[in-house]
């Protein structure tokens, strides 16, 4: 298999809402913990921060204000980062999951479908899909498609091809979630070939749960897609071995970026690939 040249982005999800010390002592909690780690994984080579919000117990929140702050040290600490917040099912109900989204991040998170979680239904019905969209497209804000089931590609090409969706497309294949899409290599070649054929313009990007990050993470970059690693989705190195900061899990996808000679992306070359705005650092 021929290795793309084209530089790799790598997202880096820094806590998520589900991972806690207790896992792993190195998970950022608190917004202070979360600008540092995120300012250490920027330095190793992730250009986009994905992330969510805990409240002061630890607990998942959308709480917009909470949002801001940590927007806010992203932009002073980590000059330049794209900054993608977000609008996932456990930190609220309803539009509660867009609460944030006046605040123009770079870039957001939108499911565009439901599927089964571990414990739970994942639930994305059409109207919120459609109103989170909708918000989306007034802030200016690029979705990160993330697809959990083959119907979701499906149905983001849809949402794009009537105007619901700005193109081109950001796809993220997430495999791994126990009673959702294993991490099979047969499959995401399934997802790669229907995403290139319904939306030839769309960039796409991978990202494996627990041990199937660095699965992912090699399947992905020796295909030519991009790449999603951190703590939200794995607090480990291997089995026996936790991960001492997403920065370790960032030089672990930048070491199989140079196996397979493609350079990592910087942010400015993240954000010219992803059409995003410039701005001044």
């Amino acid at each position: 298999m021929s290795a793309s040249a084209e530089p790799c982005i790598i997202c880096v999800a820094i806590t998520g809402s589900l991972p806690t010390k207790a896992n792993n002592p190195a998970v950022p909690i608190t917004i202070a913990e979360q600008i540092e780690s995120t300012h250490e994984a920027f330095e190793a080579g992730a250009s986009i921060a994905h992330c969510h919000m805990r409240d002061d117990e630890g607990r998942p929140t959308s709480d917009p204000e909470r949002f801001a702050r940590l927007k806010e040290g992203l932009e002073r600490h980590c000059p330049g980062m794209i900054v993608q917040l977000s609008t996932g099912g456990r930190s609220g109900a309803g539009r509660e999951r867009g609460g944030m989204l006046p605040l123009r991040p770079d870039m957001a998170s939108l499911s565009v479908g439901s599927n089964n979680f571990p414990t739970r239904v994942y639930e994305n019905p059409p109207d919120l899909v459609d109103w989170l969209a909708a918000e989306m497209l007034a802030h200016d804000i690029k979705p990160e498609i993330e697809a959990f089931d083959l119907s979701h590609i499906v149905q983001a090409t849809r949402m794009a091809a009537d105007g619901r969706l700005k193109g081109p497309l950001y796809v993220q294949f997430v495999m791994g979630v126990k009673n959702a899409m294993p991490a099979d290599e047969a499959i995401l070649e399934i997802y790669i070939a229907t995403l290139k054929r319904l939306a030839p313009d769309a960039l796409w990007c991978a990202a494996g749960i627990g041990p199937a990050q660095v699965q992912l993470n090699e399947w992905a970059i020796a295909r030519g897609g991009h790449t999603r690693t951190g703590m939200e989705d794995n607090v480990r190195l291997d089995r026996d071995t936790l991960a001492p900061s997403n920065a370790a899990l960032v030089r672990r996808a930048a070491v199989i970026c140079e196996r397979h000679q493609r350079p990592v992306a910087t942010w400015q070359q993240a954000r010219q690939m992803l059409g995003l705005r410039s701005v001044a650092v």
